[in-house]
């Protein structure tokens, strides 16, 4: 398979990994773009998940909370920073966090063919449609996600005017200030942090495996570690491994707000269980940040200011 300048650069993009390395790993994959991530990964040549991480579009993420019971967070984006600062695109923003607060649907197509709340003879697909003509830039109604609390409580955080939004369900006999106080905390925690998972004994054994993989390809690619016993090399991998889970898992997360710069979220939590007297438990996080693993629309803008001119 040709490889082209587009995909040496997308590679670059996703992986931040140097162009001759990126050109290697094409080769060496035959153009497969999942696979050549993985040939980086395991040459130590790029940061893991970075594509997940990449920022690269525009637009706000909207989180409400119904009675302490019920939340939903949804990313509508836009093409530019100036419409997502823009009064028309937060209004809307908002009814469609409105709308997924009542939603029963589970996917985004099925949302978009719902009546739209706030005019039933239209869907929410016809509503954007409409909104997209009166601001005059595409716009789109990417993802939403809904909590409803069983036996507990639901508390939100947003960050950055609407760049991260964040949901954390808690299961607890107790629903008070110090209860919620706490939990904002973590979404905060998880705003700043982006764990992946709640704990350790989420994570399959799958994704470990994978990891050991590329952990295990790293290690036999360090000068350092040349010529060192299996033992050695297994230690270190297993070492590694559980210092990446640490840092994917919330709950063995060093608390941002830790005196002691020590304690880890599971900690803070048993903690605040003691003194309201009852015992907390993480059920549920969900957190969007605007773009997400999109690619960001590259323009001149001094030429696109020309071009409306005339």
């Amino acid at each position: 398979m040709a490889i082209t300048a587009g995909m040496v650069k997308e590679l670059r993009e996703m992986t931040g990994a140097g162009m001759m390395d990126c050109k290697k790993a094409l080769n060496e994959t035959n153009g497969n773009m999942d696979e050549a991530v993985e040939y980086l990964r395991k040459n130590g040549q790029a940061k893991a998940e970075k594509k997940a991480g990449r920022i690269a579009a525009e637009g706000l993420c909207k989180v409400l909370v119904e009675g302490d019971k019920t939340a939903a967070v949804v990313e509508v984006n836009s093409e530019t920073d100036f419409v997502a600062k823009n009064e028309e695109f937060q209004k809307f923003v908002a009814a469609v966090a409105k709308q997924a607060l009542a939603t029963s649907s589970t996917d985004i197509d099925a949302f978009l063919a719902e009546n739209w709340n706030e005019d039933s003879s239209k869907t929410v697909k016809d509503a954007l449609v409409e909104k997209v003509a009166v601001i005059g830039e595409n716009l789109t109604i990417r993802r939403f996600e809904k909590v409803v609390a069983e036996n507990g409580c639901v508390v939100s955080y947003t960050h950055g005017g609407g760049r991260i939004g964040v949901i954390v369900e808690a299961e607890t006999a107790v629903v008070n200030e110090t209860v919620k106080e706490a939990l904002v905390n973590l979404a905060m925690q998880i705003a700043a942090l982006y764990p992946k998972y709640i704990s350790t004994e989420e994570v399959s054994e799958e994704y470990k495996a994978h990891e050991k993989e590329i952990l295990m390809e790293q290690i036999k690619n360090d000068p350092k570690m040349a010529g060192k016993p299996d033992k050695v090399i297994e230690g270190a991998v297993n070492g590694r491994l559980a210092k990446e889970l640490k840092e994917v898992c919330l709950l063995e997360q060093v608390y941002v707000k830790a005196e002691d710069g020590k304690q880890t979220v599971k900690q803070y939590i048993n903690t605040i269980s003691k003194e309201v007297g009852t015992d907390i438990t993480i059920k549920k996080f969900v957190r969007f940040e605007t773009g997400e693993g999109l690619e960001k629309k590259q323009d001149d803008f001094a030429a696109e200011v020309a071009a409306q001119l005339g």
